[in-house]
């Protein structure tokens, strides 16, 4: 099993992988969400971050341990640890945030203080409207930047080059640091479109192998990279070499990827629609 899915260690295991392994302690989850704008999921206690989890995540807990919690990310089954206090009593999301960062108000007013910074795709609960300000439990977010959770984007790519310019952070998932498949699971979620959390899922689970020429919106794929095709002649991608979302041209991108080591272009895909 994908160490990245076993949802089970030395002390516990999920209680659907009773009949899939052996082991002397299954649990029924806790059904929690993110409390924080943004947490690292580690792959041990103080550990190595994975991934990112961002506000509203949904999450099952296994245990809690020294302050550190044994989750499952309910979107793709991705597994780590978070730290316990970032947890909190799940609540169902009404909306999730559109822009790549916004701010949470004391009040409904621009001027008054802000209490926290959440990054696009944070889910959140909207409890009631007052002029341009929707009230979460975090507090006022703009109205400008949230969408009720059915309301999806059209455009990949114009969702994806919002970030242009954010710095390189392996394993993220924000406008704060987003790496190449941070940057098209967001993306790709703002649209409607479930994708997982690294680049070697993504080609196995998005869109269809295709041949010849590429169109905007299409994913190319390396071996540990994924870009997504701005134009005929470019592609977007969070990559290393400039430790920030750039647009480069596909042609010096193909050539320089494969000098460094990387090699060659491995799959080619095409959403559907």
């Amino acid at each position: 099993m994908d160490r990245r899915f076993q949802a089970y260690n030395e002390r516990v295991a999920a209680i659907d992988l009773k009949f899939d392994i052996d082991h002397h302690k299954f649990v029924h989850p806790e059904h929690c969400q993110i409390a924080l704008p943004l947490c690292d999921l580690l792959d041990k206690p103080n550990g190595d971050r994975q991934r990112q989890l961002l506000y509203g995540a949904s999450v099952d807990v296994f245990e809690d341990v020294a302050g550190w919690s044994f989750v499952r990310q309910h979107s793709d089954g991705y597994v780590g640890y978070v730290q316990s206090a970032a947890l909190c009593s799940y609540s169902a999301p009404t909306h999730y945030v559109t822009n790549v960062l916004t701010h949470c108000y004391r009040d409904a007013d621009f001027k008054s203080p802000d209490l926290a910074l959440l990054p696009m795709q944070s889910q959140i609960r909207v409890h009631d409207h007052k002029g341009r300000f929707a009230r979460t439990d975090l507090g006022w977010i703009p109205l400008a930047h949230v969408k009720p959770l059915s309301e999806k984007a059209p455009d990949i790519v114009k969702e994806a080059q919002k970030f242009l310019g954010v710095p390189y952070l392996w394993g993220g998932n924000s406008a704060l640091g987003i790496d190449c498949s941070g940057l098209v699971r967001v993306a790709c979620s703002v649209c409607g479109i479930k994708a997982p959390a690294d680049s070697d899922l993504q080609r196995k689970a998005l869109g269809e192998h295709v041949n010849g020429d590429m169109k905007r919106g299409d994913l190319l794929f390396w071996e540990g990279h994924v870009a997504l095709v701005h134009d005929a002649g470019h592609i977007l991608h969070a990559n290393a070499h400039a430790m920030a979302v750039t647009l480069e041209p596909i042609n010096d991108a193909i050539k320089r990827i494969e000098n460094s080591g990387d090699g060659p272009i491995i799959a080619h895909k095409r959403l559907k629609g």
